[in-house]
């Protein structure tokens, strides 16, 4: 299945891609598209609905991230190999982990606001990984079970607050717009192997980023036993996994994004996002309201 959220930023419902690729309205079978409606009971039970029997979406309906009120957002650093050595880092001994802001998710093409004084704002195009059941303690050889399925994420980083700012990696990490997920959440039983994925990210048409999930370092299944052994993970978290080589920081010499700049990105099977980057207004940008969305659905 393909589950999405729709409508005005804060008041998304819930919905499902058909056969054809419309939209059906999902708000008379689960409230959102959040918590214990990803848990795998009842994705069992809307894999069972007949999407036709379900209300046609009108089209032109802006897409907002395919989670809802996302309790725990993790993030994975330098785990892909070709990006490490982009880097200069060494691979790591075992997964790095660090928090991206719940508060940073939008949707797949709302607009991308570069922080106030930012200089160093950067993409990174990642696989997300959707909890579908409570998680703790849980093995690697059980921890697919625990997976309700995988979206896209933009992974928009502030390097000089990540790097240079001292500190965690958090800092340079959950600014304002700083999580687009999307455009959809396939579930998992649609990614037979979430470990041979072409993914790639263009900025301004350009391809800056263009890789494949083999080159992941810790898995799906070692990433969901590790982070469960730190923190229970609850239905609808996410952890997103890594980016693959490409990024503004490891180029030379280094590029940044600009306000003007657009991304477009995408991971084979999960369809693609697409945002414009906007600079942080003097007086400051209203990110508690609707951002503008630049198209419905990529």
């Amino acid at each position: 299945m393909k589950l999405l959220r729709f409508g005005e930023y804060g008041r998304e419902k819930p919905g499902l891609l058909d056969a054809d690729g419309n939209i059906r309205d999902l708000s008379g079978v689960v409230p959102d598209m959040a918590r214990d409606a990803l848990a795998s009971d009842s994705l069992a039970r809307l894999k069972a609905l007949d999407p036709t029997s379900l209300p046609l979406v009108p089209a032109g309906q802006r897409i907002g991230a395919c989670v809802g009120n996302v309790g725990n957002f993790i993030a994975i650093g330098l785990n892909y190999a070709d990006h490490a050595a982009e880097t200069g880092a060494a691979i790591p001994a075992e997964p790095i982990v660090f928090n991206k802001a719940p508060s940073c998710i939008v949707g797949p093409n709302d607009e991308v606001i570069i922080p106030r004084g930012s200089v160093k704002t950067d993409w990174e195009v990642e696989l997300a990984i959707v909890i579908g059941d409570r998680a703790s303690y849980v093995g690697a050889n059980e921890a697919m079970n625990f997976v309700a399925g995988y979206c896209i994420c933009n992974d928009v980083s502030e390097r000089e607050y990540q790097l240079e700012r001292g500190g965690t990696w958090s800092k340079g990490k959950g600014c304002p717009t700083f999580g687009p997920l999307g455009p959809y959440l396939v579930t998992k039983d649609e990614i037979p192997d979430p470990h041979n994925l072409s993914m790639w990210l263009d900025v301004n048409d350009e391809r800056r980023q263009k890789g494949s999930t083999r080159t992941m370092i810790f898995n799906v299944a070692k990433i969901v036993s590790y982070v469960s052994h730190f923190m229970i993970l609850e239905p609808g978290d996410v952890i997103t996994t890594g980016t693959p080589p490409g990024v503004g920081m490891g180029m030379v010499p280094q590029q940044f994004l600009k306000a003007g700049d657009t991304m477009r990105l995408g991971i084979e099977g999960l369809g693609e996002q697409y945002q414009r980057v906007v600079a942080f207004e003097q007086q400051g940008v209203d990110t508690s309201r609707g951002l503008k969305s630049e198209s419905p659905l990529a």
